[in-house]
């Protein structure tokens, strides 16, 4: 006969049994806010490539749930939103939109000119967080920490009619996002007014109230600026300097096992191989969409390009910019302007 000892045993295997099955009670679920929709070449490498990759390199046990199109925090809302964490464990902060928070993330845009091929882009971010700590020091007394970077199109000029020349704009307006688009485009003698990003601006540059916009080609895509404005000048090595940062929660990454953030830093690694070439291609096909819509694309010589940043005189606003900073208390403004520009050169070589 069975011994009592036993038949307990067969008890509780049989409830073992009629438990439900709790394998995927190890996963974690990190919720994701994206500003833009899912589709355009950044939003497709993060899922298919960045999420993909995490998944597979955490074995299953990170899982991403997105919320795409400002559904969770639009674009100025998301560094406070990731911050806080109730909300989001992590999602895209762009630098631009925070200059408050995070003053240094600002120099990038400075350099008009950088490289003309995305694997070197990618290189120079990725040295930059890699060798540069006052950067990830920021982003930390924002309770955030990068997991990884993204770049977009370069930046492109939108006319209506032909322009011979970026160094002399005196008697056109021009709209442009950016302080220091603005701060170039003035001491070209254009003048810079500021409109809602929507197509209004399309419709101001089809009845003249604008002679052209400065952007990065897709954003002027999206607005449809070349049916009004089908003139485009453009260059790979105008590449804009807007960076996307994928970040995450502080506490959020630190309450993550050791394996897990291993996994997640694998994934970037992988992503960032994969990037390069995917900018390069991107804007190869862009700039056949704008063709096959009736924009008339031309890419700008070395000599134009020259010609324009010793017009802009960038280092003497980036001079200004430096000041300014140690006004509100940001002392190595300076030093950290420096030390990138050097970076930048060695990238340039």
């Amino acid at each position: 006969m069975p011994t009592q000892r036993f038949i307990h045993s067969l008890l509780a295997g049989s409830l073992l049994l009629l438990l439900p099955f709790t394998g995927s009670a190890a996963e974690k679920i990190l919720r994701y806010t994206d500003h833009e929709p899912y589709g355009g070449m950044r939003t497709q490498l993060i899922k298919n490539v960045f999420f993909a990759e995490i998944e597979k390199e955490s074995q299953g046990r990170l899982k991403i749930e997105p919320h795409w199109n400002g559904e969770t925090a639009i674009s100025y809302d998301a560094l406070a939103t990731i911050s806080d964490g109730s909300k989001a464990d992590m999602g895209i902060v762009v630098p631009e939109y925070t200059a408050k928070q995070l003053p240094l993330h600002q120099i990038f845009k400075s350099f008009a000119l950088g490289p003309d091929r995305g694997v070197k882009q990618v290189e120079f971010f990725r040295r930059v967080y890699a060798e540069r700590p006052e950067f990830s020091a920021e982003l930390a007394r924002n309770n955030l920490v990068n997991l990884q970077f993204f770049l977009g199109y370069p930046v492109g000029f939108f006319t209506a009619k032909p322009l011979q020349s970026l160094t002399d704009l005196s008697g056109t307006q021009w709209r442009t996002a950016s302080f220091w688009h603005q701060a170039y485009l003035t001491n070209t003698g254009a003048k810079t007014v500021t409109m809602p990003w929507n197509e209004q601006i399309t419709t101001a540059l089809k009845d003249g109230r604008l002679d052209g916009l400065m952007v990065n080609l897709d954003s002027g895509y999206d607005i449809h600026a070349e049916r009004a404005a089908p003139n485009v000048l453009l260059s790979p090595s105008l590449w804009l300097g807007h960076v996307y940062l994928l970040t995450m929660n502080k506490k959020t990454w630190d309450g993550l096992d050791v394996r897990d953030r291993e996994a997640i830093q694998r994934a970037a690694a992988t992503t960032q191989k994969a990037l390069g070439n995917a900018l390069d291609d991107n804007l190869t096909a862009m700039v056949k969409t704008l063709e096959q819509g009736g924009a008339h694309v031309r890419y700008l010589s070395n000599a134009e390009l020259n010609a324009w940043q010793k017009a802009i005189k960038s280092p003497q606003v980036r001079a200004q910019w430096v000041e300014k900073q140690k006004s509100e208390g940001v002392n190595n403004a300076g030093e950290v302007m420096e030390k990138v520009s050097a970076l930048l050169d060695e990238t340039l070589r």
